[in-house]
This record gives C-alpha cells, structure tokens and sequence, in this order.
C-alpha cells in the first residue's frame, strides 16, 4: 500500500494535538491532500512554535480545548462527524511526567478513554489511530529491537502511561468497537526530530537553541541509544496505516511500529556529534555531571511488520533528517515564510526515494 493523495480528499478527519508538533506538520499534510479537517488541542505548549511561526491558526480549522473534557470532546465530534480519527494529543516529555505524573496519567490515559469513548458515542463507522510512543515497551535495555508483541512497560510515568494507552486501546477494540464497524490501531514511532520543535527537555530542541545563543550544550546521556527519524516519517505510516483501517480494518487494527532503519539508531552523542558538522562555527557541548531521573539507555524498533504489510519504509537517512532540520531552523532564523517553506519540506519527502 502506498500514500493515496486520492484516498484523503475529501475525507473528514478529526485531528487531536492539531497544535503540536506533530500536530502541526500533519494538518499542512492533509490539508495539502485535500482532506476536510476538524483539529482539537490545547494551545500549543511552547513559545515559539510551528503553529505560530507558520501561521496555522489562520489556516487550520478547528478548535481551542482540553480532551480531559468527555463531554465537550464528545459533543464536538458527534458535530463534524469523522471518517478518520487521528489522536495525537498527549503529555508528550518523561522529564515533565516525573514533574506531574498525575496530569500525565490524566491526559495520556483518561484523554483516550474520552477519545475512544467520543468515537463510540459518535455512531458511525470510521477508522481510529492512536498515537503512543516506543517507549511504551518494558525495556529489558537488550540489543535487539522490540516488536509489537514484546511486553508492555514502563519505569518513568510517561512511558507507563502510554503502555496503558496500548492495553486500554485493545479493550476498547475488542468490547466495543469491533462489533461496531469501527477499526483501531495503534502506532509506536522512534525519537522524531524536525522544524519547529521548542519543547523543552529534548535533544535537537536544546543543541539547536543553545548553539543559536553561542554556549555549549549540557548533555545529561551521552552514550543512551535511540530510533531517530524525522517527523514526516512516522507521520508517514499514521496516514498510510489510516486508509488500510479504512479499507480492510479487521488485520490492520491492532499495534504497529514505525521505526527507522538500523542507520538510524544512534547514541545521543553521536547524534550531537552529526548536528555539529551542520552548523556553523565551532558549536561545543559537555556532559552534565549532576543526577537526573532514569531514561532508558538503549531502544531500538522493529518495523519489519509495516514494511510488510503496510509497503511503509522509512525515506531519509539519519543524516538527511538532521541535515533538514537544521535547513528549517535556519530558514525560519532568516525571515522565510515557514508555512511555505514546511509545506516545500513535505513535498520534497514525498519525491525522495524510500
């Protein structure tokens, strides 16, 4: 299976965490596709942020509110009237969840229950895809990476949120959905770098914003290993896995990892080593010596399932993926129109070769 451009014009989809970075470069993607869209999120959490810089607020319909309200969540979608659900509103940082596990728990776990519980009241048949996180694994901190039946876990409250996520989205299929016509999945991805990421606490957001005021970046896990992809990827295989939902929900409806290829599974310092070389002048960076909360040292995906089955492979390099986002962060430092110029991002992954 392939991207059908065809597929989504026209469709009506409902997009939570439409004001994330996640959010923001999906809804210039399936607007750019013709899809008929309806977002629903906070406002976005950082300043500055794609959403603003690229002038989506003006450009993007829908609205400003909190998925922990059922009842307003319900009512708004039960209004549009979705063919596509695509849930992606979620406390998103571990550093912020061991700050406030509860408001974690909250978002990420009784948000989907009013997500899954909205869809059910809906009353009509439409396909659901619910964004979780490769963290959602019990990271045994082996080499080899996980696949979708590996055990579900967590330490940090993040991670074990989102692995409650996957459980609770399983019920849901199976005692309520399925016997409704209604097909979910969900959906694990890699670290994903790109334009427009502020949020705090997370590597390229901290290297780019440390080196654009001229001081060495403080690194807390050097040798911690991670899937790196940029964000259109994992984006890539939530649209493509959407319309297999649509088509054939019974297979599909069920968990799916997209994660980059074995080249893209670097330490945090190597990663930091490759930002380097892009920037100008003589960035620098030293390792923390102070204590910080356990993040896992060593994760890695197994996406040979939606490769499989979906046809979906990544298309950038590691390289690649740190080389455009650099090229965006320096655009938008010089003035450049960012919504075009995010919108010429996703046109030129779209002619590269996977």
């Amino acid at each position: 299976m392939a991207l059908n451009p065809g597929f989504w014009r026209g469709r009506r989809v409902f997009l939570t965490g439409h004001t994330g970075f996640k959010g923001s470069w999906l809804s210039l993607w399936l607007q750019d596709m013709g899809a008929v869209l309806h977002g629903y999120a906070l406002p976005p959490a950082t300043e500055p942020s794609l959403w603003q810089v690229a002038g989506l607020a003006g450009a993007v319909p829908g609205e400003m509110a909190d998925i922990r309200d059922g009842e307003r969540l319900a009512a708004a979608m039960a209004a549009f009237g979705p063919d596509i659900v695509l849930h992606l509103a979620a406390q998103p940082l571990v550093r912020a969840s061991y700050h406030a596990p509860a408001d974690t728990y909250a978002v990420n776990v009784m948000g989907t229950v009013n997500v899954l519980e909205a869809v059910r009241r809906c009353g009509s048949a439409c396909a659901v895809v619910v964004v979780t996180t490769d963290k959602c694994y019990h990271n045994r901190e082996w080499p080899w990476p996980y696949r979708e039946q590996d055990a579900l876990g967590g330490i940090d409250p993040y991670s074990s949120s989102k692995a409650c996520v996957e459980l609770l989205c399983a019920s849901w299929r199976d005692a309520f959905l399925r016997e409704r016509g209604i097909a979910l999945a969900t959906a694990r991805a890699g670290n994903v770098i790109g334009g427009g990421d502020w949020s705090p606490e997370r590597l390229v957001p901290d290297v780019l914003s440390c080196w654009q005021r001229g001081e060495p970046v403080s690194l807390r896990y050097p040798g911690a290993t991670r899937p790196w992809q940029h964000v259109l990827e994992p984006l890539h295989g939530y649209l493509v896995l959407a319309q297999a939902l649509a088509g054939d929900g019974a297979e599909p409806a069920s968990a799916w990892n997209f994660g980059p290829d074995a080249e893209g599974v670097a330490s945090v310092g190597d990663v930091v080593r490759r930002l380097a070389g892009l920037w100008p002048g003589a960035p620098a960076w030293t390792v923390a010596q102070d204590a910080h909360p356990h993040e896992a040292g060593l994760l890695a995906l197994d996406s040979s399932r939606a490769r499989q089955r979906l046809g979906w492979r990544p298309r950038w390099s590691l390289q690649e993926a740190l080389a455009r986002t650099v090229q965006w962060h320096q655009a938008w430092r010089s003035g450049q129109d960012m919504q075009a110029f995010t919108r010429s991002q996703i046109t030129d992954f779209l002619n590269s070769t996977p």
